[in-house]
């Protein structure tokens, strides 16, 4: 059997519809049997809150449910229960102002290194 590389997702953006497919990558590719690290900084924090309707544009959710694609939460539960492993930047939580306790149960907190120690040899993808 063949080893999957290790994705890792780099969410910078606050931009719900970026945030939404990092997650839809996110959970597509654990279900597939992929390990996958998905990091956020600066703004990317706001999609790994307790509530995430400060992303912007966070209002197309119900748009987005209402065609019957997956919507915000239900991607972010089944990235959790595949396995992801969520990361926001610490630096990235100060340039925001958020303070870790807004967190999702379960996120770490750490910086780039410990990122690109998860992914090495592994592929990145940024949104």
């Amino acid at each position: 059997m063949q080893c999957k590389p290790v994705l890792g997702i780099l969410l910078i953006s606050g931009d719900y519809g970026r945030a939404h497919y990092a997650f839809v990558l996110a959970a597509g590719a654990a279900a597939l049997g992929r390990q996958v690290v998905l990091f956020a900084t600066n703004a990317g924090c706001l999609a790994l809150a307790d509530d995430w309707r400060a992303l912007t544009g966070a209002e197309a959710d119900v748009a987005v449910r209402d065609t019957g694609v997956a919507g915000f939460d239900e991607l972010r539960t089944a990235s959790v229960e595949l396995g992801v492993r969520l990361i926001a930047c610490e630096a990235g939580l100060r340039v925001v102002g958020m303070d870790p306790t807004r967190l999702l149960p379960g996120v770490e907190v750490a910086g780039v290194a410990t990122f690109l120690a998860a992914t090495a040899g592994g592929q990145l993808l940024s949104l």
